[in-house]
């Protein structure tokens, strides 16, 4: 299987259970620890940060990316970025099922983005289940919060500080709280 093909496959949002998916997973694990361990041991310019998550995530990043290592990722190779994003330290991208973040997305520090759950059934705990994240654009994600699987965020949304976002969140609003929670309209 090859990462474009896996790419596809957790589209369907299918387990993650056969061994040909395990054996990508792991080599695809350990290209990722080896580019955030270079990342995250030395300083790098803002042109080397980018060279070096251009090689995490399998394309040329904008010129326009800005990230504050230390930076994690379990995988690397299913994480979009568009124009203009900023992502402070320490933030981790379990990314399995695909991280999408749009122009002008702002990361506070310490944000997980887990795009993998596993099944509820004891006897299905170690099968893991993907499906993406999906951030639209001017987003703005306070430290510490968490965004679960599946989830969509609409456009000029804030996800408040230590929040836990288990549903979708509509453009122009601003949600809080574990689970988080509606907690009011942006008025431009």
């Amino acid at each position: 299987m090859t990462t474009e093909e896996f790419k596809e496959y957790v589209k369907t949002r299918k387990a993650l259970n056969t061994e040909e998916i395990h054996r990508l997973m792991d080599d695809m694990s350990n290209e990722a620890r080896r580019i955030t361990f270079q990342l995250n041991t030395a300083y790098y310019t803002p042109d080397e940060v980018r060279r070096l998550l251009s090689g995490l995530f399998g394309y040329q990043v904008p010129s326009s990316l800005r990230v504050f290592p230390p930076f994690y990722t379990d995988f690397g190779k299913n994480i979009t970025v568009g124009e203009g994003v900023f992502i402070n330290a320490c933030c981790h991208f379990q990314d399995h099922g695909g991280v999408t973040i749009g122009d002008g997305c702002q990361i506070g520090h310490n944000v997980v983005f887990a795009t993998l759950n596993h099944g509820l059934a004891s006897q299905d705990r170690k099968t893991t289940y993907p499906a993406p994240i999906v951030l639209g654009k001017n987003v703005w994600i306070g430290s510490n919060a968490t965004i679960l699987q599946g989830v969509t965020i609409g456009d000029n949304a804030v996800v408040g500080a230590g929040a836990v976002v288990t549903k979708d969140v509509a453009a122009n609003t601003v949600v809080g709280g574990i689970p988080a929670h509606f907690i009011k309209v942006i008025e431009e």
